[in-house]
């Protein structure tokens, strides 16, 4: 019997097929009434794209809910209604749906509870005996590393919620750190920014719009549209691609601080592994144009880039449902936020 690899992220859900491949990739967004935001019944209106749409431009009884913040549940009842949503909008027939295999990927700092509450979910929403994986691992697998080898990998994943660096040999993890700061603070910051430098209000749309657009061609300014703090009337502005990269900077270096320590807490044999073969870094924020320079001219090893950095975590679950020894060998590991 197939079945699925799950990437529940904060930012967005990815649904890979163990033999159609990614068939579902969507915001992990629902808009719901305000009178079942904190109900225990919770019925979406609108799921992925269509909620997306419609953050910042919600009518008065309506609401834009993440069921996700930093990677893990905070609501049972929202997720598992987003969870039930997103599943029965697989392109296949609801015979194959139903009670299917799946492998999910969790954050690797996430804690005991937060791992209970997602298999919960879950089980819930109609997933036969669903198995969790941390999600470096996943990604790992996703982009043709072996965690079983006994060599030395290290993997860096830059999600909305969280940033994970993660390094592991022969079924087992050798360092680990967890930050909240990745995708959502970033995009936090370039909103800060705008409003203190420049007096500008804006979406949290467009302050995510213009850091997706840092990753273009070199010297390429944006223009962005927001309100006049001071007057109250819209107003554009112009930002220069640099000055957007050095708004981002802080929370770069901190992403770049949590590698550090992950490196200092290597055995001598296995940082020389890391040092030969590099680190790969995948998820949505890694696509941040300059990153794996800054990362490459901090420690002086090569920085390999995922071919499907968006993807590659779902894509590795899926994977695991045919090698079950993965997620045996893998399922002591879960550690702690550090």
């Amino acid at each position: 019997m197939s079945g699925f690899g799950i990437d529940l992220g904060t930012a967005n859900t990815v649904v890979c097929h163990q033999a159609r491949g990614v068939v579902l990739d969507e915001p992990s967004i629902m808009v719901v009434r305000t009178s079942e935001a904190s109900s225990r019944r919770v019925r979406p209106l609108l799921v992925g794209r269509e909620a997306r749409d419609l953050m910042g431009r919600c009518p008065v009884g309506l609401a834009a809910v993440r069921p996700l913040h930093d990677g893990v549940i905070v609501d049972l009842e929202a997720a598992r209604a987003f969870m039930v949503a997103l599943l029965g909008r697989l392109p296949m027939p609801a015979w194959q749906r139903f009670r299917a295999r799946a492998v999910i990927g969790v954050p690797a700092g996430a804690t005991a509870l937060e791992r209970r509450a997602l298999l919960e979910v879950a089980d819930e929403a109609g997933i036969h005996r669903p198995e969790l994986i941390p999600e470096p691992i996943a990604g790992a697998i996703g982009c043709g590393l072996d965690p079983l080898a006994p060599r030395a990998h290290m993997v860096l994943d830059i999600g909305g919620g969280t940033s994970e660096i993660t390094a592991f040999c022969y079924g087992g993890v050798l360092s680990h750190r967890s930050s909240r700061i990745a995708g959502d603070e970033m995009t936090m910051t370039l909103y800060r920014y705008l409003r203190s430098e420049h007096q500008l209000l804006v979406g949290e749309l467009t302050a995510e719009s213009l850091k997706c657009e840092v990753d273009t061609e070199e010297g390429l300014s944006s223009v962005v549209q927001g309100i006049d703090l001071a007057t109250g009337r819209p107003r554009l502005k112009t930002l220069e691609a640099a000055e957007v990269l050095d708004a981002l900077k802080p929370t770069a270096d901190a992403i770049i601080a949590a590698l550090a320590g992950a490196l200092d807490d290597l055995p001598p044999q296995a940082a020389d592994d890391i040092l030969t073969d590099g680190i790969t870094v995948f998820g949505g924020s890694s696509l941040l144009r300059g990153f794996d320079k800054l990362v490459e001219s901090a420690f002086a090893f090569p920085v390999r880039m995922a071919e499907r950095p968006l993807t590659c975590v779902a894509e590795g679950a899926a994977r695991c449902l045919g090698s079950p020894d993965l997620v045996r060998a893998y399922e002591g590991t879960f550690l702690e936020a550090v």
